[in-house]
């Protein structure tokens, strides 16, 4: 036994310890977990984004191919050729740096034209860019919301969102619980602006918000709705413009934010308004006015990633294939993933210790994952998650299956009984 045996992050969070003696002691717990082999982060990749990759093994230091089911780039749209081509032309033309904030000469005419290009794609006019999905949420908030408002949202939105809340009030309700919302807004009338902010496919569960009950609850007491819908878009929907298509409301939900980096395979984030909104956010929105400005050839490759959505269907296509073909395997093994319906499967295994050791042993035999464990999660919603992308070949799913199959019989895991 030692003094870390049972711990996770949540037991070294500030508690108001001298910086360094806390550092000191978060460094000893990690030492620990990795000396275990349950320290499976921030692990050197070797190779892109694929689905068989090279990284460098976190314990034995040496280089290993896996098949990966961590990425994003649920279409791999990051080792798209025209994608590729289109950003080595924009380097070129236009160098490696935007040389400033949007505001004050960085705003090149490649992001004018990704703002209008990702506005369009979702059936609206007018947007603006961000460095990152994680400052479009954060920052979008922070501009639009003060001390007489209230931000109302879904307890499982992204920390983006939770951190945007800092300038304002939040209340949270009940994930996808419209009692919980309705109870929420109807405490929440004093405030002069309420803003229910969910997002369209959790990033954990996989699951897809109830967005048609929350817009009309929404209507109804006069609220505002953001939807981010980072995992949604490219995926999902008829035409891949994410679940929101699917409901028919893309030009009606008050504001769309997303990330430029999963299904478009690159950078960046954005946030979609009428158009007095966007121009609040040009001016008052922090992360944006206050950060140079994405690379021309981040802004180049994305502009073309968006077309190939539409040029090129046969492509998500294929991750729908693959997405439905796990599915159906992980039930004939009679193996819980929960409530998911997109890309996202949270293999349950409910237990802090075995899910560490369960992702040990599938990187041990080539397929690497990651494991999801309090606080990121309750204690017994520890699960191990995979993202299923259009590179996976049927032989990569079957290896993993054959590998999750093991796994769960080596460690006596629970299945689901019926």
């Amino acid at each position: 036994m030692t003094e870390f045996d049972g711990k996770t992050l949540k037991d070294f969070e500030y508690k108001g310890e001298p910086l360094l003696e806390r550092a000191k002691t978060i460094d000893n717990y990690i030492v620990y977990r990795h000396n275990i082999c349950h320290l499976p982060y921030r692990i050197i990749t070797c190779s892109g984004s694929r689905a068989e990759m090279e990284i460098q093994n976190p314990y034995s230091q040496k280089k290993e191919n896996v098949i990966s089911f961590v990425s994003n780039d649920y279409l791999g749209l990051s080792h798209h050729n025209k994608v590729i081509e289109a950003g080595i032309d924009a380097i070129r033309q236009f160098g490696c740096g935007a040389g400033a904030s949007p505001l004050i000469g960085g705003h090149h005419y490649l992001h004018e034209a990704l703002e209008k290009k990702i506005a369009h794609f979702l059936n609206n006019e007018y947007a603006i860019s961000y460095t990152s999905g994680y400052a479009a949420n954060c920052s979008t908030i922070c501009a639009l919301l003060g001390e007489d408002d209230v931000a109302i949202l879904d307890m499982f939105t992204h920390a983006s969102v939770m951190d945007g809340c800092h300038c304002t009030n939040r209340k949270i309700f009940l994930h996808n619980n419209i009692e919980s919302l309705l109870r929420a807004l109807r405490a929440s009338m004093d405030f002069k602006n309420r803003l229910v902010v969910i997002d369209g496919v959790y990033s954990q569960d996989g699951d897809i918000a109830y967005i048609d009950k929350i817009y009309e609850v929404c209507k109804e007491y006069g609220a505002y709705l953001m939807i981010d819908d980072a995992h949604g878009i490219g995926v999902l929907g008829k035409t891949g413009r994410g679940v929101i298509e699917d409901f028919g409301l893309l030009n009606k939900v008050d504001i769309i934010t997303g990330t430029f980096s999963k299904a478009f395979g690159n950078v960046g984030g954005y946030t979609i308004a009428r158009k007095e909104v966007i121009t609040l956010l040009r001016y008052y929105s922090r992360h944006n006015i206050f950060s140079a400005a994405a690379t021309p050839q981040v802004a180049a490759s994305t502009i073309k990633a968006i077309e190939i959505i539409d040029e090129e269907p046969d492509i998500r296509e294929r991750l729908l294939k693959n997405i439905q073909y796990f599915r159906e395997s992980l039930n004939t093994l009679h193996i819980d993933y929960g409530i998911s319906q997109s890309a996202i499967f949270p293999l349950m295994i409910r237990d802090e210790y075995k899910v560490n050791e369960a992702a040990k042993i599938l990187l041990e035999n080539g397929v690497y994952v990651n494991p999801i464990s309090y606080p990121a999660v309750p204690r017994k919603q520890s699960r191990i998650r995979l993202s299923l992308t259009a590179m996976h070949t049927k032989e990569n799913i079957d290896q993993a299956l054959n590998q999750i199959e093991f796994v769960y019989n080596k460690l006596n895991l629970r299945r689901k009984t019926s």
